[in-house]
């Protein structure tokens, strides 16, 4: 414990002792172009060449795709006729990035819809998939790869991880562009990771004073609006944006994690005038048995058996620290280091933090994890 204290201290000193000016970053890490995104695909298909771990009979979806899938291949049969414990039928997930273009390859992820035990050793078949528009975007297939087992014997079943999702690397091709092609737009619009005012009339003074760019407007904390003129080549503009370099600035933010017993502060952190005071309360109880045994008697009396009598103590111990008062504009490293001076567990650092919040001394959100 006081090893991790020990390295709390230090990476909260660090934080601390940072300057509240943050470093120049590029547009580029601090932005996002409005419009270009991921696209997301969806598609149903089958998985075949599963050993017995396929879905029951019971579902009838299952057996009339494996129907229509044979039909395609001139196989007429009855879904009675089916056993579909070697197939599953599946959803199939997956995204375009945003200029993925014909002949791209990409992950999709294959998950059970119906009462499959596992998906080790299948294979997708085919299939299509689909945007929110309706249009085919890309055709998946090939061997899932799952990192996990599910078997079944006697009433017995061992399983690990989660058998009945996998995962193709590079499994779909992509047959159409998500991607249009426009004509050049009035205006370009970067969308802030962060929203944050600051950051967003920095990013636009910047772009005024060093990118050469008028009317360059400020919508709100997170977006930046910029007029383009007739004839600009667009992605040499987006490049020039992206490579301009501003000072972010950042919110005062603590980030607690009661699990592991982490904070993290970032520079602009402050603490107003507070006085701490901690004590601890620690009760004792212990017990111990002893045997009243009676002295041996040649002929005993009904009443008369060897009694066990429990001896109880109750040792309370109350540890009472000094307080511990900062001033005016303290840092947390500050406090933390004060608190470890009177070895207080992290968990109860956390605990201090949390009510010095409450009392409105420290200026800075408290985000608990």
């Amino acid at each position: 414990m006081k090893s991790i204290t020990a390295a709390l201290t230090g990476l909260l000193l660090c934080l601390s002792a940072t300057q509240v000016l943050a470093a120049e970053v590029r547009i580029k890490e601090l932005t996002r172009i409005q419009g270009v995104r991921d696209y997301s695909v969806i598609g149903y298909g089958l998985v075949v060449g599963l050993a017995g771990s396929g879905d029951s009979e019971r579902n009838r979806a299952t057996r009339q795709a494996l129907v229509n899938t044979l039909k395609n291949f001139n196989v007429n049969v009855a879904d009675n006729d089916l056993n579909t414990r070697n197939t599953a039928a599946v959803m199939i997930t997956g995204s375009l990035r945003s200029f993925s273009e014909t002949g791209d390859k990409i992950d999709v992820e294959v998950s059970s819809l119906g009462d499959a035990r596992s998906l080790l050793g299948g294979t997708l078949l085919m299939t299509p998939l689909y945007g929110p528009d309706e249009k085919l975007y890309a055709l998946a297939q090939g061997p899932v790869s799952v990192g996990g087992f599910a078997f079944e014997a006697n009433a017995n079943s061992v399983q690990k991880n989660h058998p009945t999702v996998g995962r193709i690397p590079r499994g779909a091709s992509v047959e159409r562009s998500a991607f249009s092609e426009e004509s050049t737009p009035n205006r370009l619009v970067l969308i802030l990771n962060e929203p944050d005012y600051t950051t967003a009339q920095r990013i636009a003074d910047t772009l005024t004073s060093q990118g050469g760019l008028s009317g360059v407007r400020v919508a709100h904390a997170a977006k930046v609006e910029i007029p383009v003129t007739p004839g600009t080549t667009l992605p040499r503009l987006i490049s020039r944006i992206e490579n301009l370099s501003v000072a972010p600035d950042y919110a005062a933010r603590v980030v607690v994690n009661e699990r592991t017993g982490t904070v993290v502060a970032g520079a602009n952190v402050r603490l107003g005038e507070v006085n701490i005071s901690q004590g601890n309360l620690n009760v004792v109880i212990s017990t111990k048995f002893q045997v009243s045994q009676p002295v041996a008697l040649i002929r005993p009396g009904a009443n008369v058996s060897t009694v066990v009598v429990p001896d109880t103590e109750i040792d309370v111990r109350e540890e009472q620290f000094p307080p511990v008062q900062l001033a005016e504009g303290a840092k947390v490293g500050d406090l933390v280091q004060a608190l470890n001076r009177i070895k207080l567990s992290t968990r109860e650092i956390i605990t201090v933090l949390q009510a010095i919040k409450q009392a409105g001394a420290l200026h800075a959100e408290l985000i608990i994890q």
